[in-house]
């Protein structure tokens, strides 16, 4: 499953959400693509007082935190 992150420079929640999802990636089978929205006007408008944000196809999945349990959920096969 693609997530994609979004994240800002010099952001500590940002580096958390980062190691949660590098240590969750060999279990879940993740592929994250970072976007730094540092010095972006559109971006920095849409996520900075989200940051980290989480997102999966352009649905928001988590902000502030990686929530285990909720990319867990989306990568289980429906029905399951």
């Amino acid at each position: 499953m693609r997530l994609t992150l979004f994240v800002a420079r010099d952001c500590h929640l940002c580096e958390l959400a980062r190691a949660d999802l590098e240590r969750l990636a060999p279990e879940l089978g993740l592929e994250v693509e970072e976007v730094d929205i540092t010095g972006v006007p559109d971006l920095e408008r849409a996520y900075r007082e989200w940051i980290p944000v989480i997102e999966h196809e352009g649905e928001r999945i988590s902000v502030y935190r990686v929530e285990p349990e909720a990319l867990r959920a989306l990568t289980q096969p429906a029905g399951s």
